[in-house]
């Protein structure tokens, strides 16, 4: 989720309005920022999402080998680990230059 830069006296007042305590509105926000973080491995919709593409192409390069997956069972998971990765991989300045 995108943070938005809040003006200075903004966050006091929305803590006013809801009756909570800044500094616990200001950490339920840095919370929820990182998403849930104790997910080890995502289902391939929830990777999809995490990274905003489409399930069929993040499904292309799980099958091209480009994303690690794992099979438990039947079922398959991407290591949040092997996002970063993938992510890392691919933020070049190049990316940056071309148009989309």
């Amino acid at each position: 989720m995108p943070q938005y830069p809040l003006p200075p006296h903004a966050l006091a007042q929305i803590a006013e309005l809801l009756g909570v305590d800044e500094d616990a509105l200001l950490a339920l926000r840095n919370a929820s920022s990182r998403g849930d973080t104790t997910l080890v491995a995502l289902t391939v919709a929830e990777a999809a999402r995490r990274i905003g593409m489409g399930r069929t192409k993040l499904y292309e390069y799980v099958s091209s080998r480009e994303i690690a997956s794992v099979k438990i069972g039947r079922l398959r998971r991407i290591p949040t680990e092997a996002l970063a990765d993938f992510v890392a991989r691919h933020n070049t300045r190049a990316d940056f230059d071309t148009a989309a």
